[in-house]
């Protein structure tokens, strides 16, 4: 795999021709930018900074959007900043702007077809993978998330029930059970057009890891996507979760940061 094409074919597919994540967002151009706009419990930020974007235009690029979503009313919103945009000092000016950066994440990606059959990606005995399909199924993946990462799950559980309402054609959704309790769960994207799936989620609850259940998941989902004809497989992964994932042949293009801007109340 040639990390940089395949890079470049992430920033144009995902990034500068960016499609809506899911029902009831939009995407939309600003010059040099793309963003994208929902509702408070969607994803709202800006996707894309082209190399148009120079050091004499940026600042007023990102006062631009802070107008656009302030005048919008959202809580917050984020600029997806990676490693390898311009202009260099992009972070320091989003900083300066009032954004505020979260943890930086790898962004890893794997060939489909290297990650359907991987070692010892079986299940643990006693645990099942339960395809999420419906509200009852939402709300044990929820359960999972909430007891996994100890964070609320209202904005997953409202993705996921929007995902299954207006979209499920392009959305996978498990839960692992054991003893009819949820112990892990996981989800992926899919974005037809762009040859890329994204996996998300993969949290478990403490008492189980180590046994197995990331790995299973991420292999299953891998085989979704090769049944229905996905190239590459894309996570931005936190520092857990990233060795894990390089272990099972996920290769790094590069990093991403959330700039998060609040506005003052």
């Amino acid at each position: 795999m040639r990390t940089d094409e395949v890079r470049d074919l992430y920033d144009r597919t995902m990034r500068e021709h960016a499609r809506p994540e899911g029902p009831g967002v939009e995407v939309e151009r600003a010059g040099p930018l793309v963003r994208q706009v929902g509702g408070p419990d969607d994803w709202n930020g800006i996707v894309w900074s082209g190399p148009e974007l120079d050091a004499g235009e940026a600042d007023a690029a990102i006062r631009a959007q802070i107008e656009h979503y302030t005048a919008l009313g959202h809580a917050e919103f984020e600029w997806k900043l990676y490693s390898h945009d311009r202009p260099a000092d992009l972070g320091d000016r989003l900083r300066a702007a009032g954004f505020l950066p979260d943890p930086p994440e790898t962004l890893l990606v794997a060939p489909v077809e290297a990650l359907t059959s991987l070692p010892g990606a079986g299940l643990p005995e006693g645990v099942a993978l339960r395809p999420v399909t419906d509200a009852a199924g939402a709300e044990l993946m929820a359960l999972a998330h909430e007891r996994a990462f100890g964070t609320d799950a209202g904005r997953l559980r409202h993705q996921v029930l929007t995902r299954l309402e207006r979209a499920p054609d392009d959305f996978v959704a498990l839960v692992a059970m054991a003893g009819g309790e949820p112990v892990s769960s996981a989800r992926m994207e899919l974005y037809p057009g762009t040859g890329f799936a994204g996996l998300w989620g993969g949290g478990t609850v403490a008492e189980w890891r180590g046994r197995g259940l990331y790995r299973a998941l991420v292999a299953h989902r891998a085989s979704v996507a090769a049944e229905r004809g996905y190239r590459y497989l894309q996570v931005d992964a936190t520092d857990m979760s990233a060795p894990i994932l390089t272990r099972l042949g996920f290769v790094a293009l590069g990093t991403t940061t959330p700039y998060v801007y609040r506005p003052a109340r």
